[in-house]
């Protein structure tokens, strides 16, 4: 009995734990926060971050609020440097005067631009405080262990006070939901397990109840070792609660055969899986046979598909001292 989503879940951080919700055995919802850090340092940069903007937001009203004066000095200054060069070539004022008007409206041309500089410098000001103030609120939260789906909590690994370093587990969860029985099938017996095909499931705690389920995947590479092939099965009725590594039996049916001749394996000599020789009965003398082999059924039997005339009988039980040709009388088996 495996799970499919089974997730060590961990902080982003390191730091000692202050608050563990849920213990082994607990269903948890979907962003349920299941444990905390303690998190008084960070706590206090998200609130300067939080001052940062207040005072950039300042900076920046004032830096408005100083627009329209800076804006009527520089239009005061333009008109009376206009009306100074208009007197000056009739002789109404000095030199001087002219000279004092022009650079009077040259400051007031640059202290409106300083204004306008100080109004995107704010707000580049406020743009960076508040940027620092989702990165330090993204990093509190992380001091926050959050569910990732809902899940079962299946192991708590880490209690009250214990210093994490960053990526530690402190719980593992998995998902109900894909729960599995995964079976080893010998490679020699599982090419016609497709997906999809009915299974059933036998619990090692539950001898005597069969389940039904279906198969859900094969998978792709074998057990190079034990040359054995990996199918998950879903079982559909399976009790609500389950124990994870539990041994299961699991008997999927590959085949439904109406009408099928069957013989024992052991009967067929020199059989691959493929085909074998079997023993026949044909006018009452023995004869070797050359066969081509189907199915396996779970007892044993191998379905015979071709090499076997209709009138032709198979030998089932083989005794010592079998040859071709001899003489032999037929007792009918059950």
């Amino acid at each position: 009995v495996e799970a499919k989503i089974l997730s060590p879940i961990g902080f982003e951080v390191g730091a000692a734990i202050s608050e563990l919700n849920v213990d082994q055995g607990d269903r948890v919802k979907k962003g349920a926060v299941v444990a905390r850090l303690y998190s008084a340092e960070q706590q206090a940069k998200t609130k300067q971050a939080i001052t940062s903007i207040k005072v950039a937001e300042v900076r920046l009203k004032k830096a408005l609020a100083a627009i329209p004066k800076m804006k009527a000095i520089l239009t005061q200054t333009k008109h009376s440097n206009k009306r100074s060069q208009t007197l000056l070539p009739r002789n109404l004022i000095s030199r001087e005067q002219a000279d004092k008007t022009q650079m009077e409206q040259d400051v007031a041309a640059t202290e409106y631009k300083i204004a306008q500089a100080e109004i995107y410098l704010a707000k580049a000001e406020l743009a960076n405080a508040r940027t620092q103030y989702d990165l330090e609120k993204q990093r509190l939260d992380h001091y926050t262990l959050r569910s990732p789906y809902d899940g079962l909590v299946i192991e708590r690994h880490k209690e009250l006070g214990t210093v994490l370093s960053p990526g530690e587990a402190v719980f593992t969860l998995i998902d109900p939901k894909t729960v599995w029985i995964l079976g080893y099938v010998d490679e020699a017996r599982a090419g016609y397990i497709r997906v999809d095909q009915p299974a059933q499931v036998r619990l090692r705690s539950l001898p005597n109840s069969k389940f039904q389920g279906k198969v859900v995947r094969i998978d792709i590479e074998s057990d190079r070792v034990n040359e054995e092939r990996r199918v998950y099965i879903r079982c559909t009725d399976c009790p609500e609660q389950f124990h994870l590594g539990e041994q299961a039996e699991i008997f999927i049916q590959t085949a439904v055969l109406e009408e099928a001749l069957l013989v024992p394996e052991i009967a067929i000599d020199n059989f691959n899986g493929a085909s074998g020789t079997v023993w026949v009965v044909k006018n009452g003398r023995l004869l070797q046979q050359v066969v081509t082999c189907g199915h396996k059924t779970l007892d044993g039997r191998v379905e015979i598909i071709d090499g076997v005339e209709s009138e032709l009988q198979v030998v089932a039980i083989v005794p010592n001292g079998m040859k071709e040709g001899r003489k032999v009388s037929l007792i009918e088996g059950g």
